[in-house]
């Protein structure tokens, strides 16, 4: 099979030969470790190398053409990004949404930030600073688009892609703009502004989106960045979902849908313990999510058990990948063949590969991923 192929039948639960081989991603602390450990440059940080010295297939997924975020909404104008002061051995940062932000000096790559100031404290804020920034038709984010979009269709007719919608989800957008806790407060105080923030984001990439369907053909899959659990847990109840997310996101994905005779998968990207919430995604058309992380409760087997529709990526436990190869085996051993047998399963990391695996130890754990999938299918 090809790599298309291969992932058309995990997400359509038809027969393959062997799982995909993708990775989730890796910390730029864990490159310069590896590098100090012998790995080659030219393998190193996706370089032209990289697939060839790891086992990894080839991305099927072509992007929509403009930016629509990820972890953050897209301004555009984007704020400055600079350093405004330096502070009690704090390093304060603006970044390009407008968030300031307090690292210790000298760890900006490896730490989670404090934050101290967001975007969106008031109406005002929404309606004079932040709203012109997401104009849709801001040209800055149409440049190269009809070229790329030619580009794209020439690649789907030789089969040798899939067309991907990425846009920062709603929740995301919300608490990239507001914060994770005074956002909790607004959905009680201000429900008005939240909701006319979220008919800007439907409206937003429902126009991108459907100017791209048309320009670039049809989509396999819409995918939003979502991150709206932690270890313990979603940051916002079932029930709050249901009222600022459900309706935006069935109007994007139903129109999007409609647009098209090919089947549309719908996909979730968050962290943490996501086992909450799989049901609620569930009634808004979503089939398929990741990255199921260990550390938080989420056993993809389990799940796997629970959910056999799900298409599913992730569940390798990062912190295993650490500890050596008996370890490394047992959860393989585990995991993979009963995942093989479900089928709708992408084997690799639950987050991006931290420092602490060594390179001897990453390998270890590719060749035996690439050796029990592929005797585990056959």
């Amino acid at each position: 099979m090809t790599h298309v192929e291969r992932m058309k039948a995990i997400y359509e639960g038809t027969a393959f030969d062997r799982m995909p081989r993708l990775p989730f991603g890796f910390f730029q602390q864990t490159w310069d470790r590896w590098r100090a450990e012998g790995l080659p440059e030219e393998a190193a940080h996706y370089g032209p190398k990289f697939r060839e010295y790891f086992g990894f297939d080839p991305s099927v997924w072509l992007g929509q053409g403009p930016n629509l975020g990820w972890c953050e909404a897209p301004l555009e104008p984007a704020y400055e990004e600079k350093t405004l002061r330096i502070e009690d051995g704090h390093e304060i940062v603006q970044d390009a949404t407008g968030r300031v932000k307090a690292y210790p000096v000298g760890t900006r790559q490896q730490v989670m930030p404090t934050y101290l100031k967001h975007a969106v404290a008031s109406r005002a804020d929404w309606e004079e600073d932040i709203k012109p920034r997401l104009d849709v038709e801001t040209p800055g984010r149409w440049e190269g688009f009809d070229e790329a979009m030619s580009e794209q269709r020439d690649i789907v007719a030789r089969a040798e892609g899939l067309r991907s919608a990425g846009c920062v989800g709603g929740y995301m957008y919300l608490r990239s703009l507001i914060g994770p806790v005074d956002l909790c407060y607004k959905f009680y105080d201000e429900p008005d502004l939240i909701h006319d923030m979220m008919v800007n984001w439907r409206d937003f990439n429902l126009t991108a989106l459907k100017r791209s369907q048309a320009a670039g053909g049809p989509f396999y899959r819409l995918f939003l960045g979502e991150d709206i659990c932690y270890k313990s847990g979603p940051l916002i109840s079932p029930e709050m979902m249901r009222e600022f997310l459900t309706p935006y996101y069935r109007a994007l994905y139903d129109e999007l849908q409609a647009g098209q005779s090919e089947f549309l998968h719908f996909e979730i990207d968050t962290d943490g313990d996501c086992r909450e919430v799989i049901d609620v995604y569930k009634e808004m058309g979503v089939d398929a999510m990741n990255p199921f992380e260990v550390a938080a409760g989420c056993d993809v087997v389990e799940i796997g058990r629970r959910h056999p529709e799900l298409i599913m990526r992730g569940g390798i436990d990062k912190r295993v990948l650490a500890k050596g190869p008996d370890a490394i085996d047992a959860m393989l051993e585990r995991i993979l063949p009963a995942m093989v047998k479900r089928g709708r399963y992408i084997p690799c990391c639950d987050h991006a590969v931290p420092e602490d695996v060594s390179l001897a130890n990453f390998m270890h754990y590719r060749k035996r991923v690439m050796a029990m999938d592929a005797l585990a299918a056959s």
